[in-house]
């Protein structure tokens, strides 16, 4: 295999990055960080937005980058965060800047929806994506309900990824996977579904053609190769949903597999051949998310190292340092006090601390005090909460599940990995942590013909980094404590 590179344009809700992926000449890839820079949202007019011409330049500036750096790339590729999409008029300008899923607008829009046009259940059967108020089918009947002047003057509305790809191609498209976050795609058909589209006054025309992941959209326009000195270089529509990215990265080495994705969000799933959509994962609230080759992710969001996170920021007297402040957490006993990771009152609320020691005054349990305390207190629930989310996962698999991949930037805390496995009593992998970028690259490599399916991209994965395995060490402790966490929770 001759040494191939390509660019990975990865962007999160909060900051970006520009990678160089390259398969060495041994099938192996290795990963490079080129570029980094911030994703700001703006606040003007009582909206909130994203910066889409910046995200553009910080772009052209990694394509310069790589020009000065005199490397030859194969291709580019980019993946962003799901549901949130841009305007483009019929001369294919920018209508607005795109608006950011954390405006407000939407609140109560989507009981509105179900109300007025169409009821949650029908919704559900024809999507099988679960509901959160900020989907993209919410954001368009809002902007419609208000008059917005950009939703009335759209001739194509395409998704982050999409747009951005337009900017680089002048090629709209709609990549499956991140057009399936949107609540208005069909997986059983592959196509948005029409119906929907209808009850907000859109057709699909007005999107770009359905794409599937690892399929060439088109190439650098004549402008920017110019400003760039770069030649044609090809553009390619890979997971386009960051997460879709993520799980084409799993390490897996058979399809009897479950994921978590761990980072702010704990994304659990399986990867299945089929769209599972039933009143039970209605009931269960799991969404069926695109993935690479026709597959589908069945998943649920759990609250995941959101509630870690914002407390750290409260905790003046705790340790700087991860592996300090959890060495401190874990001398302290276990399961003392328990919470429902993802019950409302953790939203967002403006103290994240007080927020837990009050449901657990509520739930007349033991209040937690101090960092380390409220640390095992959230670790210790979120270990519960995968265990009773992967015993649904079971019931809905047709193959088993022995195994659980942990991926993402939570794969690097040891003692929530081993906890897991504790809780689940599974074997757990551990790794990789830069899985976005990593299915970017592979899905581009795939494009061009280096690997053939996404068992060789795991194949190429798995063979070079370095996994942690964690046992499980499965006591009648931890099964009296998912008891307890069973009466707290629901």
């Amino acid at each position: 295999m001759k040494q191939k590179n390509y660019l990975a344009i990865d962007l999160g809700a909060t900051s970006g990055r520009s990678i160089i992926g390259t398969i060495t000449d041994s099938g192996k890839v290795v990963l490079e960080e080129l570029t980094r820079f911030e994703d700001t949202i703006i606040q003007t007019g009582g909206h909130f937005y994203w910066d889409i011409f910046a995200l553009y330049n910080e772009i052209i500036k990694a394509l310069k980058e790589v020009k000065m750096r005199g490397i030859e790339i194969c291709s580019i590729g980019i993946d962003t965060w799901g549901v949130d999409f841009a305007y483009f008029g019929k001369d294919g300008a920018l209508l607005r800047m795109p608006a950011c899923y954390r405006d407000p607008h939407t609140e109560g829009m989507m009981d509105d929806y179900f109300k007025n046009v169409m009821d949650s259940k029908a919704v559900y059967e024809k999507t099988g994506i679960q509901f959160m108020n900020f989907n993209s089918l919410f954001q368009l009947y809002t902007m419609k309900k208000a008059d917005n002047s950009a939703f009335a003057g759209a001739d194509k509305i395409l998704f982050m990824p999409d747009a951005l790809t337009y900017m680089l191609t002048g090629e709209a498209v709609a990549e499956y996977t991140i057009a399936s976050t949107s609540q208005m795609l069909n997986p059983n058909t592959g196509r948005l579904d029409e119906d929907i589209l209808a009850s907000i006054g859109l057709s699909a025309d007005n999107f770009g053609k359905m794409t599937m992941p690892a399929t060439q959209v088109g190439v650098l326009t004549k402008e920017i190769q110019k400003m760039t000195g770069l030649g044609a270089v090809p553009v390619v529509a890979v997971a386009g949903h960051d997460t879709a990215s993520a799980v084409a990265a799993v390490p897996a080495r058979s399809k009897e597999f479950a994921y978590l994705s761990s980072g702010t969000w704990s994304l659990m799933g399986i990867e299945s051949e089929k769209p599972i959509i039933n009143d039970d994962s209605y009931t269960k609230n799991f969404t069926n998310e695109g993935g690479i080759e026709g597959t589908t992710r069945f998943l649920k969001n759990i609250c995941g190292m959101w509630l870690y996170e914002r407390c750290r920021k409260e905790w003046t007297d705790a340790p700087t340092s991860h592996k300090a402040l959890q060495d401190e957490a874990m001398k302290q006993p276990a399961f003392r006090s328990l919470i429902n990771p993802d019950d409302e009152m953790f939203a967002n609320p403006e103290s994240m601390v007080e927020a837990i020691q009050e449901y657990c005054q509520k739930t007349s349990q033991p209040v937690p005090q101090g960092y380390a305390a409220i640390c095992r207190c959230i670790f210790d629930s979120l270990a519960l909460r995968y265990r009773q989310v992967f015993g649904w996962l079971r019931e809905f698999a047709s193959f088993p599940l022995n195994t659980l991949h942990i991926i993402g930037g939570g794969s690097m805390n040891d003692y929530m990995n081993q906890m897991t496995s504790d809780s689940l009593g599974v074997e757990v992998y551990a790794g990789p942590t830069e899985c976005t970028a990593l299915g970017n690259i592979m899905l581009q490599a795939k494009a061009i013909g280096e690997v053939k399916d996404r068992w060789e991209m795991r194949q190429i994965i798995a063979d070079s980094i370095s996994l942690k395995h964690f046992t499980p060490n499965h006591t009648q402790e931890w099964d009296e404590a998912f008891e307890r966490y069973l009466k707290i929770a629901n």
